[in-house]
């Protein structure tokens, strides 16, 4: 196997990287950091966990001048990403001078600005935030020589291809890009063979991360699940070397699960969408600085997470994609380490699994026969409902469908705004058009009511009542309502 040196990295880089514990290349480095540092346009193809930051990360330092502008861009779908990409350069150049900085939303514009005028060789940003910089004339990119689009299918996927091209069309056309990505849809390729000139391919098929993960499943019903991951999470909690997330589909699941989990006197915390900045950085620094070992997440964190001490990965709702599914199980077993996922898998995710299955060449083990766990669920289920609804959960996470009230139709409406034949014995509140109603409980906002005789009880605000014995005590002058206001315009009826 090649060395770092052997491959043509900076002795200063590779002094700092062994301290790191990092020795010996990876195979996606020993294939693509050569054609970097010949000045080659790169495509590469590579699951999470494989050493991909490194591969480009290593032959841009050893290129860049310390003494010169800025000349580096890497460009990431997520400021988490951001963070760990300018984290794992800033370990790699602590024995020289290039300097580089992380430009995502959520922190302060002016900061970023002040760090910006001081002078840096790389940044690192997210398409947003690197756009506003640039509107604002605080950033130059028209010396930029060297560009990287990482995670490039989920930039694409969070809708910032016009963003990218925007970008590109600021860059001088000689500049150097690496694309990377986990997969290669045809948008990606298209902008590829817009931007890059005559690129290498390289394409990792078997990831290290996935070889080294022990994958399984358990099939439970919904209510089941929180027992399980309870029982699940007892025996391996208390051993100081594990450290797990458990990926849930919604913040709100994230925030329930860790509320009845530290009741349960779990160590656990959560990151998710509803998190600023700060504190999604401080519950992250918290986890990997070992204040606690159970972290519940939603996806926001699925990509960007760079924790070496991860060992175990519970998918409590197992996802909507395949790809996600990978990118999930691949926070654990980094750096050639061994990992466990664990994935929890109901009813309506027979489907998904399928998939996972297919993909995964069946490397998936069933565990509810080791479990005695007996579930009658049916193989050829369709997909689930769209568990991102605003009210799923609400009645029980994970029903397909609600029980509709059993009061008949014409008994639940309140806002019938013409119900002048209505014979219903529970007529509509707010019924604006009621002067032929016999209900022995008229409306309470009848605006013409003058006719109205069967009553006996008149409403409180008849403005136009001269035959009530009972006269509005309001200003003659108003002429609309000043009670309960409806968003429903009277006037078009």
């Amino acid at each position: 196997m090649v060395s770092f040196e052997e491959l043509g990295i900076e002795k200063s880089i590779v002094k700092a990287l062994k301290e790191t514990g990092i020795e010996q290349p990876f195979p996606i480095q020993e294939s693509i950091i050569p054609l970097i540092l010949k000045g080659e346009d790169v495509i590469g193809r590579s699951n999470t966990g494989t050493g991909k930051t490194a591969a480009f990360v290593l032959p841009m330092l050893s290129k860049l001048n310390p003494k010169n502008f800025l000349q580096g861009l890497i460009l990431v779908p997520t400021r988490e990403l951001a963070i760990q990409i300018t984290s794992t350069i800033n370990e790699l150049v602590k024995y020289s001078n290039l300097r580089s900085v992380a430009i995502y939303g959520g922190q302060n514009f002016q900061m970023q600005r002040k760090i910006l005028n001081k002078g840096v060789n790389i940044v690192v940003a997210t398409p947003g935030r690197l756009l506003d910089h640039m509107n604002q004339r605080t950033i130059t990119l028209s010396k930029i020589n060297f560009l990287i689009l990482d995670e490039a299918d989920r930039m694409l996927d969070m809708g910032f291809i016009d963003d990218i091209k925007e970008i590109l069309s600021h860059i001088d056309s000689k500049k150097q890009i690496g694309l990377f990505s986990a997969t290669m849809p045809d948008s990606i390729m298209q902008l590829a063979k817009e931007q890059m000139k005559n690129p290498k391919h390289i394409n990792i098929e078997k990831t290290i991360s996935q070889a080294n993960i022990n994958q399984s499943y358990l099939m439970l019903y919904e209510k089941d699940k929180f027992q399980q991951l309870v029982s699940t999470l007892k025996p391996i909690s208390n051993n100081d070397a594990s450290y797990i997330i458990v990926f849930t589909a919604t913040k709100q699941r994230a925030r329930d699960l860790a509320y009845k989990l530290r009741n349960d006197d779990f160590f656990v915390d959560s990151i998710h969408g509803d998190l600023n900045q700060r504190q999604r950085e401080s519950t992250l620094s918290r986890f990997r600085n070992k204040k606690f070992n159970i972290l519940i997440a939603t996806d926001v964190a699925s990509r960007g997470l760079d924790i070496t001490t991860v060992s175990h990965i519970i998918n409590y709702d197992i996802p909507d994609d395949v790809e996600t599914y990978f990118h999930r199980i691949g926070r654990t077993a980094r750096a050639g380490a061994n990992g466990i996922a664990l994935s929890f898998v109901s009813q309506h995710d027979m489907y998904i699994l399928r998939k996972i299955q297919n993909i995964a060449a069946n490397s998936l083990k069933n565990l509810n026969t080791e479990y005695g766990i007996e579930v009658d669920f049916k193989f050829n289920s369709a997909p689930r409902p769209n568990r991102f609804r605003s009210n799923y959960g609400r009645r029980g996470y994970g029903q397909s469908g609600y029980s509709r009230s059993k009061v008949p139709a014409e008994q639940r409406s309140r806002n019938n705004y013409d119900n002048s034949n209505s014979s219903s014995r529970y007529p509509s509140r707010n019924n604006y058009d009621n002067s032929n109603s016999s209900s022995r409980y008229p409306s309470r906002n009848n605006y013409d009511n003058s006719n109205s005789s069967s009553s006996s009880y008149p409403s409180r605000n008849n403005y136009d009542n001269s035959n009530s014995s009972y006269p509005s005590r309001r200003l003659s002058g108003i002429t609309r309502p000043l009670g309960r206001r409806n968003n429903h315009n009277r006037d078009s009826n």
